[in-house]
């Protein structure tokens, strides 16, 4: 293939199926992006539940000392 079919092949229009097929690739992408960002946030989720339970409980062994 040559310079000038390389260059023609870059800038001519994408077929219907083509461009189907990129924004599919794209939603899929986003798609586990987004998985990530939930998978994250979860384990965010649970660190602060950890965290209040322990900060609960110290402050409960406290009152009992006092």
């Amino acid at each position: 293939m040559s310079i000038i079919e390389l260059i023609k092949r870059l800038f001519r229009r994408m077929t219907p199926a083509e461009r189907a097929a990129t924004e599919l690739a794209d939603a899929e992408l986003s798609r586990l992006e987004a998985q990530t960002a939930m998978e994250y946030a979860a384990s965010v989720v649970g660190y602060q539940d950890t965290r209040i339970k322990r900060l609960r409980k110290f402050l409960s062994d406290l009152e009992k000392m006092t």
